[in-house]
């Protein structure tokens, strides 16, 4: 069985009342043997009760303590998810997103002969048609379906967000050109192949996405903008399809050799 022993587990909860009463049992066990008037070590006159006070009293003010900072912690970090989350899909938001990809994107050093990473932008195609056909409720419902079917063709290292309305962000790090954009393409099947199915009647989504593979030394807001003059050129050139590109540190994005992906 696996303890916990984060802030938020009851592991500590009881290491700390344990080890709380004990250095209180220790401490008057100490007090009670030390003689200040000869230097000396001995027993007190009843020793038991350095025992059986502390043991009484220690242990539910150590606990109550203890517990209440776990109660907290668990507090400040239910704060934090839904600061961070969206609240219609669990995905993360577009603030959290692009700091966790911008934190990703400082701490990586330069490597050599390392794999590259990519950011994929996700947009539905004619959504404005499902939120008019039938309505927000159901819009969301779409939303959904879509934000789960984007996070379950990931990996768990790869980073999903919701940015804004019907545009969602993949971030893949350490991946191949050819593996980032098989990734791209599964998605882009995945989300034709979804059976959204409002009122019991059959309407086909589909998902135009840009996407950038890119090397070591830049920010969030240089791959957005790569990723982002791709999605724009998906949704020219037919939607529900997927553009590519590259781009190196300092470099001007460039068309990627290999055929763009229907």
């Amino acid at each position: 069985m696996n303890l916990d022993w984060s802030k938020r587990g009851r592991a500590r909860v009881w290491a700390v009342t344990v080890t709380g009463t004990l250095i209180c049992i220790a401490f008057a066990l100490a007090f009670d043997s030390y003689s200040f008037a000869t230097g000396e070590w001995r027993w007190g006159s009843d020793p038991l009760n350095n025992f059986l006070i502390p043991g009484l009293i220690a242990p539910p003010l150590f606990f109550l303590f203890s517990n209440k900072l776990r109660e907290l912690a668990i507090a400040h970090h239910e704060l934090a998810t839904v600061a961070a989350t969206d609240g219609l899909t669990s995905l993360l938001n577009r603030r959290a997103f692009s700091e966790m990809v911008d934190g990703y994107l400082q701490k990586v050093e330069e490597a050599a002969n390392r794999d590259h990473d990519g950011l994929l932008l996700i947009d539905i195609d004619h959504f404005k048609v499902v939120n008019d056909s039938f309505g927000h409720d159901l819009g969301d419902e779409a939303l959904k379906l879509i934000a789960s079917t984007i996070s379950t063709n990931v990996r768990e290292t790869d980073l999903v967000g919701r940015l804004g309305g019907e545009e969602f962000g993949v971030f893949i790090p350490a991946q191949s050109p050819e593996r980032i954009s098989a990734m791209a393409e599964r998605i882009r099947t995945a989300v034709t192949d979804a059976h959204f199915a409002p009122n019991g009647r059959v309407h086909p989504l589909s998902v135009s996405v840009g996407g950038l593979i890119f090397g070591r030394g830049l920010s969030f807001s240089d791959i957005y903008r790569g990723a982002d003059e791709r999605l724009y050129e998906a949704k020219r050139n037919g939607r529900n399809r997927i553009e590519m590109s590259t781009l190196e540190a300092a470099a001007t994005p460039a068309r990627m050799d290999a055929p763009t992906i229907h």
